[in-house]
C-alpha cells in the first residue's frame, strides 16, 4: 500500500487528516496551501488530493469542495504518518495524582480509569475488568467491630477486596477468628479463588474444628465468587462525546448509547481485540455495522504475565489518534502498577 504513495502524496494526506481532525470541516487545497508548508502550489495540491481520492485514501463530500479521510486514509495515517503526541504535563499530573491515592477496592481503580480517559479524550471510554475468579487468594483477615461482630476482609493478589460483617457465634471470641485466619491463610495463599469450593474448604474444617466459624469464613469467599463471576464493564462519562461535532446528531447519540447498553455485545467486541499492545480499528474495518462510522483503540493489561482485561477509547473516525494512543499506553502502565500496589 505504501508503494502507491510517494513522499508528496504522503505529506498531503497527513496534512488533510491533521487539518480535518482539528477542524471537523472538509479540507480544500487552498486551505492546505495556506496552513501547511507543503512546498507546492494549490493547483498541485488539488491534483494530489484528486489522486488520493481515486486511490481511496480521501472521500469527497458532495455539499463541499473539500475532502475528508476515508478509513483507508486513516489506516495509512495511523500505521505510518501519525505524529508523536506524548501525554501532556498537566494531564500526567492529574492522572498520577489520582493513582497515588490509597484506594481500597479495585473497582475504584477501573471506574476512575474510565472517567479519566473519557475526560481527556472527549470520547467514550471503556474498561473491561477481569473476572476475579481468575485472581488468587492472598489472605483473609478479621477486624473487630464491636463485642458481637467482626468485619471479614478477603483480599486477592489482584487487589480485589470483599468485606462482610459477621456476627460472632455464641461462645467464640475475636482471638478464635484470628487463629482461624492464620490457619486459612497459611493453607490457601496462592490458590485461585475458583478452586476454593465448599468441598475444598471443607478439608480445612476438620483441623479448624468450629462449625460456626467455618461457615462464617466460607461465606466471605462465596460472596466474593458470586459478586465476581462475570467480567465488568466500566464506562467513562458518555456526556463527553457530545463535545464532538459528529455527535450533535441526536439520533446518532441515541444509537451509540443503546449500543453501549448491550454489555455482552461490547464485551464480545473487546474480547475480539484482546492481544498484545495497542490495536486500532477504524471505521469500515469494524465487523459490527453500528461501528462503521466509529474507531476503537484498545490496549490490554496484564498482571504477573496473565492477560486480565482491556481499556478502550471509542469515538468518531475523526479522533485524535496520536493523543488517544499515547494516553492508553500511559494509562495501561499506570493501571498495571496501581493494581500491583493493591496487592496485600
Amino acid at each position: 500500500m505504501a508503494g502507491e504513495l510517494d513522499e508528496r502524496k504522503q505529506r498531503v494526506l497527513r496534512a488533510v487528516i491533521d487539518d480535518y481532525i482539528q477542524s471537523a470541516e472538509p479540507v480544500g487545497s487552498r486551505t492546505l496551501a495556506r496552513r501547511y508548508d507543503l512546498g507546492v502550489s494549490p493547483a498541485t495540491i488539488r491534483n494530489e488530493m484528486a489522486d488520493l481520492e481515486m486511490l481511496g485514501y480521501l472521500r469527497h463530500i458532495h455539499t463541499s469542495s473539500g475532502r475528508i479521510p476515508s478509513s483507508k486514509g486513516y489506516r495509512f495515517y495511523v500505521d505510518g504518518l501519525i505524529p508523536p503526541a506524548p501525554v501532556g504535563a498537566e494531564e500526567r499530573a492529574c492522572i498520577d495524582a489520582w493513582y497515588r491515592k490509597r484506594v481500597k477496592r479495585i473497582d475504584e481503580v477501573f471506574q476512575e480509569t474510565a472517567r479519566l480517559i473519557a475526560e481527556i479524550t472527549k470520547n467514550v471510554a471503556i474498561v473491561l475488568a477481569p473476572q476475579m475468579t481468575k485472581a488468587r487468594f492472598h489472605c483473609l483477615q478479621f477486624l473487630p467491630l464491636d463485642r458481637e461482630r467482626v468485619v471479614a476482609v478477603l483480599m486477592t493478589d489482584a487487589g480485589f477486596v470483599e468485606n462482610k460483617i459477621i456476627h460472632m457465634p455464641a461462645g467464640s471470641s475475636f482471638s478464635d477468628f484470628q487463629r482461624m485466619s492464620s490457619f486459612i491463610n497459611e493453607r490457601l495463599a496462592g490458590r485461585a479463588l475458583a478452586e476454593i469450593t465448599r468441598g475444598a474448604f471443607r478439608e480445612l474444617h476438620e483441623a479448624m474444628g468450629d462449625e460456626a466459624i467455618f461457615e462464617a469464613a466460607f461465606s466471605v469467599i462465596e460472596r466474593a465468587l458470586d459478586d465476581t463471576k462475570e467480567e465488568r464493564l466500566y464506562l467513562g462519562s458518555t456526556t463527553h462525546m457530545l463535545d464532538q461535532p459528529e455527535y450533535h446528531d441526536v439520533e446518532r447519540v441515541k444509537e451509540v448509547l443503546l449500543l453501549l447498553e448491550e454489555q455482552e455485545l461490547v464485551k464480545d467486541i473487546l474480547h475480539a481485540h484482546m492481544g498484545e499492545g495497542l490495536e486500532v480499528t477504524i471505521g469500515q474495518e469494524n465487523d459490527n455495522d453500528h461501528f462503521k462510522e466509529s474507531s476503537l483503540i484498545t490496549a490490554t493489561y496484564h498482571l504477573h504475565g496473565e492477560l486480565l482485561g482491556t481499556i478502550a477509547v471509542m469515538g468518531p473516525t475523526r479522533m485524535e489518534y496520536a493523543k488517544a494512543m499515547s494516553l492508553l499506553e500511559y494509562m495501561n502502565d499506570n493501571l498495571t502498577n496501581v493494581i500491583r500496589r493493591l496487592e496485600w
